[in-house]
């Protein structure tokens, strides 16, 4: 950004640390941008005339004697429909030799809409995954995450969901993505001539890590541009929120603030707070769903940061590889969607709950089944139908790679119930099961 007249100018450093510097200045404002020697900084604490600069690309080789030059704004985005289809990197400068998009100028990381104009959630997000869409239901204007381990594919699962998901828009938050993985997305979005409806935002792993810190608030605002103006329903996918908490971490302990629970700043829960409460369901039919990752360390669910994100989300989604097919999918057992109930059986067939219980209590028999034959135990002829049709369940079903629509889901756990077990056992209401029932 070029200096203006009225941009205030300072020269002397109080104090420099690995991340920020400090200095005294006046009238400066919280997350306003600056540069600090030349490099674009962002005003993070103040405390009298103390202010606390955050330098994105760190401090090394910074002098005492810097000019410190203060735009007297903080970061923004313009936003128009000449967003779509764009990569863009943390502060909203484009990364794919595209032009300079033009448009009304909005300022990132606003509040979340008022609650009175929220209306609540009542429409089904279909995504094509049957551990979504059958046994956790996505709804416009929900929250949730992904947990996964870091090498679970869940940036390939995340492109599905892009690609599959009946929305207007699809807004990419990309934080310390691989050029492997920002290339990833890049050529799928490409080649499945979708980028019209998808805005990527990225930061990758050679870019400074406290960069990642813009990116949920540059793909939200652009999210509520569509959402709140035009009325669109916004699917926004963030991934890795846990190196966006990281990125966090960093920048508290660099300031030497007294960490919290795992390293993290005390500050962890409204952090991440203050992004997930922007999904929204707009009575006039626009909307923000929140789709984010948090990968886990050695499959730690107790760890802070997917620790705050259940309190805050609702639900989550549950990554894991099935031993006995060797295929990734969303786990029956461990995920939920706290809101599925609102679209069960009135957006979708009236079967659905009742065939969503019986598969997953079906599976968990097989789980038990398997759990005997491990510790040497005679199967009964009930168990090894179990486990033949939890094997059919996760390839047929369970499996990310399947892409079919909530009907024909339906259907499939109709045939797999009619191949391996009487009406009496999957224990379906009579008139249910007379009506859908399939014979194989």
């Amino acid at each position: 950004m070029a200096s203006k007249a009225f941009q205030k100018i300072y020269t002397q450093l109080e104090s420099i640390t690995k991340a920020t510097v400090a200095l005294k200045a006046q009238g400066v404002t919280n997350d306003e941008l600056a540069t600090v020697d030349g490099r674009l900084s962002q005003v993070v604490k103040i405390k009298r005339d103390l202010i606390t600069l955050q330098v994105f690309g760190g401090t090394e080789g910074i002098p005492t004697n810097s000019e410190v030059v203060f735009f007297g704004e903080s970061p923004s985005i313009n936003v128009s429909e000449e967003l779509s289809g764009r990569f863009f990197n943390a502060f909203g400068d484009p990364i794919d030799n595209g032009p300079v998009v033009s448009g009304e100028k909005r300022f990132i990381g606003g509040p979340s809409v008022n609650p009175y104009r929220r209306k609540q959630p009542s429409e089904l997000i279909p995504t094509g995954i049957a551990g979504i869409d059958l046994n956790n239901t996505l709804v416009s204007g929900q929250k949730i995450p992904f947990f996964a381990d870091p090498d679970q594919p869940y940036n390939q699962v995340m492109a599905q969901v892009a690609l599959r998901a009946d929305v207007d828009k699809i807004i990419l938050g990309g934080m310390g993505l691989t050029n492997d993985d920002y290339l990833y997305y890049k050529q799928v979005f490409e080649n499945a001539g979708a980028l019209n409806k998808i805005i990527s935002f990225v930061n990758t792993t050679e870019q400074p890590p406290v960069e990642r810190l813009l990116i949920p608030d540059m793909a939200l605002t652009a999210a509520e541009y569509f959402a709140v103006d035009k009325n669109e329903k916004v699917l926004v996918l963030l991934t890795d929120m846990t190196l966006y908490a990281d990125a966090l971490s960093i920048v508290s302990n660099r300031m030497d603030q007294i960490p919290s629970k795992d390293s993290m700043p005390g500050s962890l829960y409204s952090d991440l707070a203050k992004i997930y409460e922007k999904a929204v369901q707009l009575p006039d039919g626009g909307s923000i769903t929140i789709i984010a990752v948090t990968t886990l360390s050695g499959g730690d669910i107790t760890h802070a940061i997917p620790d705050n994100t259940g309190y805050i989300t609702e639900g989550q989604l549950f990554l894991r590889k099935d031993s006995d097919t060797g295929k990734v999918i969303v786990d029956p057992f461990r995920s939920l969607s706290r809101l599925k109930q609102l679209v069960i059986g009135k957006k979708t067939r009236e079967d659905h709950n009742h065939v969503m219980n019986a598969a997953v209590r079906l599976y968990a028999d097989a789980a038990n089944a398997k759990t005997k034959l491990e510790n040497g135990f005679d199967l009964s002829d009930y168990d090894l139908r179990c486990l033949d049709y939890a094997q059919d369940y996760s390839n047929r079903l369970l499996s990310i790679e399947v892409n079919i629509n909530t009907t024909q889901m339906l259907d499939t756990a109709w045939e797999l119930f009619g191949k391996y077990f009487s009406k009496t056992e999957v224990s379906i209401k009579e008139e249910i099961t007379e009506k859908y029932w399939k014979n194989s």
